[in-house]
């Protein structure tokens, strides 16, 4: 599994982790923006008089309503990526990398606006007399691409797993895990069973569940939230500071963090901010092509609400409540995962700023820092390290108080660990230890810093298991949906025992490399929709004059 999160690493280094991708993303944004002058806010009211159901008519094409469309998507895109994501990338880039989430949101609001007016524009009705819609539809039958359409289609089912399903099922794992103690196996069980009798129902059953669980679950999310705010409110202004002072400045080291770079934290908050809106990846415009109405534009316009909700409210507020309570900058008692940790060749002292300086370097990927991995031994007595020529570092962080154990935490091992290129070689040791954590852990953890106490983690794992339940629900339907276009409806149900089954394995698999191959699932998927529809810019406007026109017309 370390050798697969090697190559995933170097995927990610390559795709989403490469200096580009945010400008592609970012980049393609601002042009529709620009392009179609500012529709994010010249049709954010217009868009909440769609989705209420203003403009319906009985006679309107499609499966589902405008709210069940949206709040299908939003169940695509609420998800781990609201709790969990946020704290990676606070976790990764430090305040600022929510900024570049918010702006990746606002730019978002256009594409998405742009991709899912396009769909659904070329979407087709199936042979059981369902609508199926998405990007590989408009490559398709508009841009004759058969060939990018196949590859969309492909990514589509592949980042089903690394989006909506792996991702999903690991954050509830782990959550319930630490709230309440519940074996990840059992959990991810009993969720796969009921998971497989929501999507056997097809979209009408999906969009009944989701329009259901997203307000709920928003409501129970919000309360929890704001009762750590208004408890840390003396440090909301200083957490807003941050954010928007560190965008020019890069984070520096403070606590348990080691500082993050301004190219560092741009990178991040980009990617996770993609991961958590979706905005581009082309996933929401299958939901959307349910919708029952004859005019693409104003489903268009019902999706510009997505990112606005999903991260510029959701994730701000996730956002806060970590910053103001402080918790992202203390270490704290956790198991390592392999994937977190290294083991460094030579002493480290985090109260030395030259070691400080050289570990910063390190873990930001820059040049001359002189560190190197750990290849010997380490001789252990009691579950304690009695050589002192190595360092640990786990969730980029020094560790502290390290112990090695075989079995069970409580079985203290003694014996020598053989580690080479800074990684264990015995997998069946268990290293514990003090450090910084992330995703989800991390979200829980500054929930019991309000009003609620220690109570505060159930609201994170409740809300957490309906935000993740409902994207894994969404994202079925977007895999099934691709696997129609691909092999025709027959090959939906394979592909549905196979997504249930990936969701109960990633219940027991590693938080990393999960988050790794989502990021890299993400881009597969985003590239070749936003090479289309940048194709399309010019019938996308005429499509929205258009709609005017008509809008005009009928309602003098």
């Amino acid at each position: 599994m370390e050798a697969f999160h090697g190559f995933l690493k170097l995927l990610d280094s390559m795709l989403g982790g490469a200096w580009w991708f945010p400008y592609v993303l970012l980049g393609t944004g601002l042009f529709f923006t620009i392009y179609l002058k500012f529709p994010q806010v010249r049709y954010f009211k217009h868009a909440w008089k769609v989705v209420t159901g203003k403009y319906d008519k009985a006679d309107d094409p499609g499966d589902t309503s405008h709210f069940r469309a949206l709040t299908t998507a939003l169940s695509g895109t609420v998800g781990t990526g609201n709790i969990g994501g946020v704290a990676f990338a606070i976790f990764l880039g430090g305040p600022a990398a929510l900024f570049w989430m918010w702006a990746t949101a606002f730019l978002g609001m256009t594409t998405k606006f742009v991709e899912v007016t396009l769909s659904h524009k070329y979407r087709d009705k199936t042979p059981d007399g369902t609508m199926a819609g998405g990007p590989m539809y408009y490559m398709d039958k508009r841009l004759n691409m058969k060939w990018l359409a196949v590859a969309f289609a492909i990514a589509t089912v592949i980042s089903s797993f690394g989006t909506g399903n792996l991702p999903q099922s690991n954050g509830i794992a782990t959550s319930i895990e630490a709230t309440f103690g519940l074996d990840p196996l059992m959990v991810g069980s009993i969720l796969g069973i009921l998971l497989a009798l929501v999507i056997l129902g097809g979209i009408t059953r999906i969009a009944a569940v989701t329009s259901k669980i997203v307000p709920l679950m928003a409501l129970i999310y919000l309360v929890g939230a704001f009762a750590v705010i208004f408890a840390n409110i003396e440090n909301i202004g200083p957490a807003f500071s941050s954010v928007v002072s560190d965008v020019f400045t890069g984070s520096a080291a403070t606590g348990g963090f080691l500082g993050a770079t301004i190219a560092y934290a741009f990178n991040r908050g980009v990617n996770r901010g993609l991961f958590s809106n979706e905005a581009g990846q082309g996933s929401a415009p299958i939901a959307h092509a349910a919708a029952k109405t004859k005019e693409p534009v104003s489903e268009g316009m019902v999706s510009i609400l997505e990112p606005f909700i999903d991260t510029i409210i959701i994730c701000t507020i996730t956002g806060l409540v970590i910053l103001s309570s402080g918790v992202w900058q203390e270490k704290h008692l956790n198991t390592f995962d392999r994937s977190d940790m290294y083991i460094l060749s030579g002493q480290y002292a985090e109260s030395n700023p030259t070691d400080k300086e050289a570990l910063f370097k390190y873990i930001n990927n820059l040049d001359d820092h002189g560190v190197t991995d750990f290849n010997g031994e380490i001789q252990v007595v009691d579950g304690k390290a009695v050589n002192a020529d190595f360092t640990i570092i786990n969730a980029r962080s020094f560790a502290d108080n390290v112990t090695f154990s075989i079995g069970d935490a409580e079985d203290a091992y003694t014996g020598k660990l053989k580690v080479v290129n800074g990684n264990l070689v015995k997998d069946s040791i268990i290293v514990r230890g003090e450090s910084l954590i992330h995703s989800a852990s991390l979200t829980a953890l500054a929930f019991t810093k309000g009003f609620f106490g220690e109570s505060g983690k159930y609201i994170v794992s409740i809300g957490l298991l309906l935000f993740a339940f409902s994207t894994a629900i969404a994202w079925s339907y977007y895999g099934d949906r691709a696997m129609t276009y691909l092999l025709g409806p027959r090959s939906v149900m394979p592909y549905r025992v196979v997504y249930v089954a990936g969701f109960v394995w990633a219940a027991v698999s590693d938080t990393t490399l999960v988050w790794t191959l989502s990021a890299v699932a993400i881009v597969v998927m985003t590239l070749p929709n936003l090479f289309g529809i940048f194709l399309l810019r010019k019938e996308m406007k005429e499509s929205v004059d258009q709609y005017w026109q008509k809008f005009k017309q009928e309602n003098k």
